[in-house]
C-alpha cells in the first residue's frame, strides 16, 4: 500500500509542474501587433461619373463641330 501512495504523490507533483511550466511558457508569449487602420475609402458615386461622361459626351460635340 505504501508504493501505490508514493506512485500518487509522484504523478501529482508530475502533474502540478508541468501544469506550472506550460502556464509559464504561455504567460511569456508577446501579443500580435496592432494592424494599421484601413485607408480611408473614396468611392465613385453616381455624380462624379455623370460628371464625367457629361464632359466626356460634350468634349466629343465640340471636336465633332
Amino acid at each position: 500500500m505504501g508504493n501505490l501512495n508514493m506512485m500518487n504523490k509522484k504523478n501529482t507533483l508530475t502533474f502540478f509542474l508541468l501544469l506550472l511550466f506550460i502556464s509559464t511558457v504561455t504567460g511569456q508569449m508577446v501579443p500580435p501587433p496592432v494592424p494599421p487602420p484601413p485607408p480611408p475609402g473614396l468611392p465613385l458615386d453616381g455624380g462624379v461619373l455623370f460628371l464625367f461622361l457629361s464632359g466626356l459626351i460634350y468634349g466629343a460635340a465640340k471636336l465633332k463641330q
